[in-house]
């Protein structure tokens, strides 16, 4: 399809590439993406936490090599990757969740504060290692609850522990970089993703949207929200990955420019509200759902978040193929095949291949 920039399985056939965090959400469709592309993936993470976790190491295990690693374990870090001997790193372990975040504010700052630094020193030790993308997130800019959408340039912020955290990371990255990744004997190129909130099926996570919206639609109750109103960069996770595979690529090659962080989101001014969403969802899944509304309900979270994207459509290529009803449309269905008994690494599998060929394009 004209215009579509794919992955180049090129580029990626025999490269090893270490996942961090990849027993996560994200992680796991990034794994099975790799190994389509002929990558040689390597993962490193916790030990599986829950059910959901457990299911996506049984289907990783026939595909790639992994470590169980606290990522805030320097010296455990480093024997991982002198063990596993990447070329190419992709950092997606983290603390995500911002409710737990208020909940464990220190578990927060050490897993993806100290823990990106705990990777870039071992990266540094590491002469195989070459290129590195850390991805953090849209909530990492000052939020001003403004109505435009964030650049690359804008400042850093963040209200709650987990956005701190995120723009910590961020200063963190390219501190490292500008001191030490250039005047290396093994020179690393590293940059930074900022996606917007991904959805997509195979997230379980607790205090995020869809997922509790599923489980409380699936035992037949009505979900209960804080702010219906507040608006989100909705995207599906293929939408976010192919940017991280397609910086990679441009990261590797060696040109300073990309050397640096990148918004990946939603079309400009697709953003849409979490009551937007709900009724949509609640449409496609049927059988009763519902939600509700409750002011009291949850601590402070930013009202409006948007991306500005125009840097990576220009000089990546990347540009979103899923607006916000295909992306919604293909996690519900997601879910929906998944109760019915369908293993997500099948899912996943023809979700990826529908996606390259263009077929879920909207």
């Amino acid at each position: 399809m004209a215009g579509l920039v794919n992955p180049d399985p090129g580029f990626w056939r025999g490269r090893r590439v270490l996942v961090t965090g990849h027993s996560g959400f994200k992680g796991s469709w990034l794994c099975l993406w790799l190994a389509r592309l002929g990558a040689v993936p390597l993962g490193l993470s916790l030990p599986a936490q829950d059910e959901a976790e457990s299911e996506r190491l049984g289907f990783l295990d026939g595909v790639m090599p992994s470590l169980a690693c606290d990522i805030r374990d320097g010296q455990a870090v480093r024997a991982a990757l002198g063990r596993l001997e990447p070329e190419i790193v992709l950092h997606l372990a983290a603390q995500p969740l911002v409710r737990r975040s208020y909940r464990d504010p220190r578990l927060t700052f050490e897993t993806n504060v100290m823990g990106t630094l705990n990777l870039l020193e071992a990266v540094r030790l590491q002469p195989s290692v070459r290129s590195v993308v850390i991805a953090t997130t849209d909530k990492c800019y000052e939020n001003r609850e403004w109505p435009w959408a964030y650049r690359e340039t804008d400042p850093l912020g963040g209200h709650d522990p987990y956005s701190a955290s995120k723009a910590c990371t961020e200063i963190l990255a390219a501190s490292w970089r500008n001191s030490f990744a250039a005047s290396l004997d093994h020179p690393i190129a590293i940059a930074t993703a900022r996606a917007g909130n991904v959805i997509g099926g195979g997230d379980w996570a607790q205090d995020r949207l869809v997922p509790d919206a599923v489980r409380a639609f699936a035992d037949g109750q009505p979900l209960g929200l804080r702010d219906p109103q507040a608006t989100r960069p909705w995207q599906h996770v293929l939408d976010a990955l192919c940017g991280y595979l397609l910086l990679t690529e441009r990261l590797h090659s060696g040109d300073g420019r990309f050397a640096d962080a990148w918004n990946f989101g939603p079309d400009g001014g697709a953003e849409r509200s979490v009551a937007a969403l709900l009724d949509a969802l609640v449409r496609l899944w049927g059988d009763g759902a519902s939600w509700t509304g409750d002011a009291a309900f949850g601590p402070h979270e930013a009202s409006r978040l948007a991306l500005d994207s125009g840097r990576a459509r220009q000089h990546l290529g990347w540009r979103p193929r899923l607006d916000f009803e295909a992306a919604l449309a293909l996690t519900a269905r997601w879910y929906r095949r998944h109760r019915l008994g369908t293993p997500a690494a099948e899912l996943i599998a023809a979700d990826l291949e529908s996606y390259e060929s263009g077929a879920t394009r909207s």
